[in-house]
């Protein structure tokens, strides 16, 4: 809050926001008082402008590119991972927790793929753990893993191509359909 004095000067007050402990608002005044007991009386002589917009509801915080948003994009564009893929089902089911996508490759084999935004290892060590668990179901078996994101550590991707693991580099803007990724410089 800034006060000006007769002398056209101006002098910060001192009133931390945090420690407000209540303020009142009266027709041509406003009364301040801080934890400390302070109080701050502002008596308002002339009003050159005032008004008021009604800006909605508050949503929030909305994160672009969530997980969420890679899985559904990747769900619906099933070529990003190859020609003839198709998509079983997403949240596939498991007893230790669904797997972000299970597929069929252009030869029919059962591939489970895990969607992060940035592959650490930790992405890697729980895709290693849903694959051994689905290569024991004859049915799926075997089931070969894809690590899908939009950034993978390079020690992630050491691990995961140690593994047989394939790594997929998602381009989040261009499955979206924004831009062009040539004509961008980074």
């Amino acid at each position: 809050m800034l006060v000006h004095s007769d002398g056209g000067s101006l002098q910060a007050a001192q009133l931390d926001v945090a420690a407000v402990v209540s303020c009142e608002e009266s027709p041509g005044a406003w009364r301040v008082v801080n934890k400390g007991g302070e109080e701050l009386l502002i008596t308002i002589e002339e009003v050159l402008h005032d008004s008021s917009h009604e800006l909605g509801t508050d949503p929030g915080l909305v994160k672009d590119g969530v997980e969420a948003h890679l899985q559904e994009l990747l769900a619906a564009q099933m070529d990003v991972l190859g020609t003839g893929w198709r998509l079983v089902r997403r949240e596939y089911p498991t007893a230790i927790g669904p797997v972000d996508l299970m597929c069929r490759d252009s030869e029919a084999v059962a591939v489970a793929v895990r969607v992060k935004r940035r592959g650490e290892i930790d992405g890697v060590e729980q895709l290693t753990r849903y694959l051994e668990l689905l290569n024991r179901d004859p049915l799926l078996a075997p089931v070969r893993g894809v690590f899908a994101a939009q950034e993978i550590r390079p020690q992630a991707r050491v691990l995961a191509e140690d593994r047989g693991i394939r790594c997929v580099t998602l381009d989040y803007d261009a499955m979206r359909g924004i831009g062009d990724a040539r004509l961008r410089l980074f």
